[in-house]
């Protein structure tokens, strides 16, 4: 019923607007004939006093006879001008009742035509809350955004919606309520890599690139989580850079870049970073065919049997080992051997190859840079 209401306001709204400027129109008309019809009157009287002086004496028979034909020519003009008016009221009048008659039946006509195409009176009222619920599958993204929010507002300890939302805001641009959101995902969640490098990452973005302090805590509170979190040391080295630190950035981005697999999608922008700096390049991953175990070569020697992995391993390790004695320049083979050790659970063998590979780098900066963060990252202390 109040649709109906509604629908009839709306029409007679729009047959208003039709007429009313139609009144101005058919107001003027009439008054135009009518100040030509007044004219006349006052010609005609015009006419009479001058008959009446002409008879009294006042005025000749020549100055009369003048003055009754330029009154006579204005009563011509008069009356050609009231006849123009009336004919112009006659056109107007038609033209009126055109369009009043459009307004009155064609308006709703269409109006009622359009709605029957494109509408329906039998469609129940549609509320966002309960369209949400009659599709799930929903991708409009600011629905599913107003989903999550609504929910959270009934729901406020729920961590989880709070991480779910964070990176699409994110995504959007909307950097306070993204920072906000991870920080409560912290809170009801607990610490992770990936939020607390979420956070970071949508402080420094707020920021215009700057890494703050806050953020800067996000990111080591990442890599205290994840000491290998690519993102996490990615940004502390541009922290360092930001704190006038070049040499600290090259060498967090040459260990990162040296821990990356060939294919990584953030070497491209690590090597730019160190280049920026002036760090060498520093190749990522283990080189292809280059003697002495890999992660990829432990990872397949947990298929044999422990005394064949053993065996296995160990015999890479120690050629690995020979062959660094006698070249010991090859600095990826010394990271591998450290690693190695490490997986053996050897720890002071591979706290020794730490040693032996800054004796034989001692003067480069880069190298001792990365044995050191490797050493670190290892648990084997300086």
């Amino acid at each position: 019923m109040l649709l109906w209401i509604a629908f009839s306001l709306m029409t007679g709204a729009a047959i208003l607007a039709v007429l009313w400027p139609l009144r101005s129109v058919a107001a003027g008309v009439p008054a135009a004939a009518s100040a030509a019809e007044a004219d006349l009157a006052v010609y005609r009287d015009q006419l009479a006093e001058i008959e009446r002086d002409r008879e009294a004496g006042l005025i000749g028979a020549a100055e009369g006879e003048a003055a009754r034909t330029e009154v006579a020519r204005r009563i011509l003009r008069a009356s050609a001008e009231a006849e123009q008016q009336k004919a112009a009221s006659k056109g107007a009048d038609t033209r009126r009742r055109a369009a009043a008659i459009i307004a009155l039946i064609g308006v709703p006509a269409m109006a009622g035509g359009l709605y029957l195409f494109l509408g329906s009176p039998l469609y129940p009222p549609q509320p966002l809350a309960q369209r949400l619920e009659a599709r799930p599958d929903q991708t409009d993204i600011a629905i599913l955004i107003r989903k999550v929010e609504t929910h959270l507002e009934a729901n406020p300890n729920d961590g989880r919606g709070y991480e779910v939302v964070a990176p699409i805001y994110s995504r959007l641009g909307r950097l306070d309520d993204a920072a906000r959101a991870w920080s409560n995902a912290i809170r009801l969640l607990g610490s992770n890599a990936t939020r607390q490098t979420g956070l970071g990452e949508a402080l420094t973005t707020q920021a215009g690139g700057v890494v703050t302090a806050e953020a800067k805590a996000a990111f080591q509170a990442a890599l205290a989580a994840d000491a290998k979190d690519p993102k996490a040391r990615y940004f502390l080295g541009l922290a360092a850079e930001q704190d006038g630190k070049p040499a600290e950035a090259g060498r967090i981005w040459g260990a990162l870049a040296a821990d990356s697999p060939p294919d990584a999608p953030w070497l491209g922008l690590v090597r730019e970073s160190m280049a920026r700096v002036g760090a060498a390049p520093a190749p990522a991953g283990a080189v292809a065919g280059a003697p002495g175990p890999n992660a990829a070569d432990v990872a397949a020697a947990e298929s044999l049997t422990p005394e064949q992995r053993s065996q296995m391993v160990r015999g890479m390790v120690e050629r690995l080992e020979t062959r660094l004695a006698e070249d010991g320049n090859d600095i990826e083979g010394w990271l591998r051997l450290m690693r190695a050790w490490n997986v053996l659970g050897e720890a002071e063998k591979a706290k020794a190859a730490a040693g032996e590979a800054r004796a034989h780098f001692a003067k480069d900066e880069g190298a001792l840079g990365r044995i050191d963060a490797l050493a670190r990252e290892l648990g084997l202390g300086s």
